[in-house]
């Protein structure tokens, strides 16, 4: 007959009472079980595949052989393979939790510092935009990128990292085109042949008021201010309100866009002549207004189904319901009334772009560039 070694090496154990240990630490099991939770946690499946799919192999195949061995018992002078093979696979899945925890931590670093940057400057640049009401030349890009974003803290809140900072870098690039789109569409208020010329204009106008002893109007677009001089020396001035796309060049009828250029009032009307309070009704389009637009309607620039427009004033407000203008200048009634009383027909009124280099769409565009160059 055969000897069962298990039974007999039981019945010794139970004699000596002492001295036999189980085939396998129960707390080891309990250890490795442990790490695979870990590695599962923390995204092993996904940030490392190989070497989970090499641990979770390992471990099905040895909790196997556990498994079949488990109501063996040995002394504890005997060498045994499955605990060295259970205690090797412990280190390396510890090693490998460690590691996935210090990448996780920088990636959470990484994403976190990312949004937090991008978040700032989108906020940056929606206070830009607002202030110089760039939003004309952007649509609805500023919503799309703040839509990223907030999946991006989404998914950091998440604890995705690899995603969040993904996202992120879209909203960058969303937001680096649409600096892009600023400075190509108001970049000439920082180019300073553009501004020179608006210099010229302007001076053409004060000189013109000083040697003629009379009131001349000058309109910057950038600082929406109209400036009142008398004998060549400024003495008053207001804020205005430009049309929904004023300050881009004016090209077209409806396009919303406050004109350019050299005009004169051709008409004043007060109470009862016009829908505004009041209205300082200017000669555009003039000659050199027509010109620029045939110019650009043989080159294609401009449909050819679009008009020039008119209807070009300095007004007030209508009432209290109309906040924007459709490309004339407005001005609150009481400065309105100021203005009025000290203009007649044949009033000079010069409108430009910006008066100097350092206007607020130019600086606007500067401090975007900078913050585009920091991210």
């Amino acid at each position: 007959m055969g000897i069962n070694r298990a039974k007999i090496a039981g019945s010794i154990c139970v004699l000596l009472v002492t001295g036999c240990v189980p085939a396998v630490p129960p707390d080891l099991i309990a250890a490795i079980d442990a790490i695979d939770h870990d590695l599962i946690s923390i995204g092993a499946p996904q940030a490392a595949p190989e070497e989970y799919a090499y641990f979770t192999r390992q471990w099905v195949s040895l909790k196997a052989r556990v498994e079949a061995d488990d109501d063996l018992i040995r002394w504890p002078w005997e060498s045994n393979e499955i605990e060295k093979e259970l205690r090797r696979l412990h280190s390396e899945g510890g090693t490998t939790v460690a590691r996935l925890n210090d990448r996780q931590a920088a990636q959470r670093r990484m994403a976190e510092s990312t949004l937090a940057r991008l978040e700032a400057r989108f906020l940056s640049m929606a206070s830009h935009v607002q202030s110089i009401n760039g939003r004309v030349a952007l649509g609805e890009k500023p919503v799309q990128t703040d839509l990223l974003l907030k999946q991006a803290r989404s998914f950091l809140e998440q604890r995705d990292y690899a995603r969040s900072i993904q996202i992120a870098e879209q909203a960058s690039q969303a937001l680096q085109i649409q600096t892009t789109a600023l400075r190509r569409e108001l970049g000439r208020y920082a180019d300073d042949r553009q501004v020179g010329h608006w210099q010229a204009m302007v001076k053409q106008t004060v000189d013109w008021s000083r040697t003629h002893q009379s009131t001349a109007i000058v309109v910057s677009k950038a600082d929406r201010e109209l400036i009142v001089y008398k004998g060549g020396r400024k003495v008053l001035s207001y804020p205005v309100r430009l049309g929904f796309n004023g300050i881009r060049e004016k090209r077209f009828q409806g396009d919303g866009a406050t004109p350019e250029g050299r005009y004169r009032v051709t008409e004043a009307r007060g109470a009862g002549q016009t829908q505004f309070y009041r209205a300082l009704v200017l000669d555009y389009p003039n000659a050199e207004d027509r010109r620029r637009f045939r110019l650009a309607k043989q080159s294609g620039k401009i449909a050819s189904a679009k008009e020039i427009g008119g209807q070009i004033e300095i007004h007030g407000v209508e009432n209290e319901l109309m906040a924007q203008t459709l490309g004339c200048v407005m001005l609150a009634n009481p400065h309105m009334a100021e203005l009025f009383a000290r203009v007649s027909s044949g009033t000079p009124v010069t409108i430009v772009g910006a008066l100097t280099g350092r206007n607020s769409i130019a600086l606007a565009l500067a401090e975007l560039a900078d913050r585009t160059d920091e991210t």
